[in-house]
């Protein structure tokens, strides 16, 4: 499952809780659009907002409506007990995978880092993927700190930030990791405006924000780096270049926000406080940008 497209979907949340009516659309028009696998609870997911019940609620959703897709659920959080507890609320509702970010509020050691990975992958049943995204954790994988992540039990993907734009550069990047890790781990590109780059210098997936509301579109350009086209994949990219000109302003959770909600996906209010979408005029950008991409559509 740690090939091709990974799509992250929104979790539709209010004060009220998550809305499990459109998280159960969500989901499952990403299985029927036929994705590789569905990122439940990534950061897109908004798992750091939520209750180790609600996260326990949105994976067994997420399970259920997929149909048979593959789903990897976000297990972060602060302290190793409840990354375990959580865990075992993702692999009993069937998750065929977890995903793991290292969240701090104190600063982290590489060893306190590996300590994490290897008291988790011991009490998992299902492979994990590392989530190495220094924007938000604050935390900055070495190679070498990859590579004793990737020995341990159960570590099957890495889900590494954007490498360098200049495609000898990120190939250089990406081989540079593919020679220190195991043969079977993958490596995994995430940063949306990335992934061609990163997918024609070698990653094996996306894991992608985009995918998790038009899949259709991430399908396209992630098939065509897989086939090697890479001018094509490119092409496509460059062609994406207004919504990833907002994500990179804005943040893509926002974006997703406010295009979910525009297409009527969603109801208008879909993040928990404090988050709040996307002002007024950033809004009226975004709607333009949906419209002259072909993505405007309810």
């Amino acid at each position: 499952m740690f090939t091709g497209l990974s799509a992250f979907p929104l979790t539709p949340t209010s004060e009220s809780g998550i809305d499990e009516h459109a998280y159960a659309q969500l989901v499952g028009y990403l299985a029927q659009a036929g994705v590789d696998s569905i990122g439940a609870l990534g950061s897109t997911g908004g798992y750091a907002y939520l209750s180790r019940n609600q996260r326990a609620q949105a994976a067994r959703i997420a399970v259920d409506v997929a149909d048979g897709t593959p789903v990897m659920v976000g297990i972060g959080a602060l302290r190793t007990s409840q990354i375990l507890a959580l865990a075992e609320d993702a692999q009993a509702a069937g998750a065929a995978a977890v995903l793991l970010a290292p969240m701090t509020y104190q600063p982290l050691t590489d060893d306190e880092v590996f300590d994490l990975y290897e008291a988790v992958s011991q009490e998992l049943s299902v492979p994990l993927c590392v989530y190495d995204n220094p924007g938000t954790t604050h935390i900055h994988f070495t190679d070498e700190l990859h590579a004793r992540i990737a020995q341990l039990p159960q570590v099957a993907s890495i889900k590494i930030p954007p490498p360098p734009g200049d495609p000898a550069a990120a190939e250089q990047r990406v081989q540079a990791l593919r020679a220190r890790v195991p043969e079977a781990v993958t490596i995994g590109i995430s940063g949306d405006w990335a992934a061609a780059t990163g997918l024609n210098a070698g990653c094996d997936v996306w894991y992608s924000v985009l995918g998790g509301l038009f899949p259709e579109t991430a399908l396209a350009l992630t098939r065509a780096a897989r086939n090697g086209d890479a001018g094509r994949a490119t092409a496509l990219s460059d062609r994406l270049e207004p919504l990833w000109e907002l994500f990179r302003r804005h943040g893509s959770l926002r974006v997703m926000s406010a295009a979910a909600s525009h297409l009527q996906r969603t109801a208008e209010v879909n993040l928990p406080l404090p988050l709040r979408g996307l002002a007024p005029e950033a809004r009226r950008g975004l709607i333009t940008v949906l419209e002259d991409l072909g993505l405007g559509g309810a």
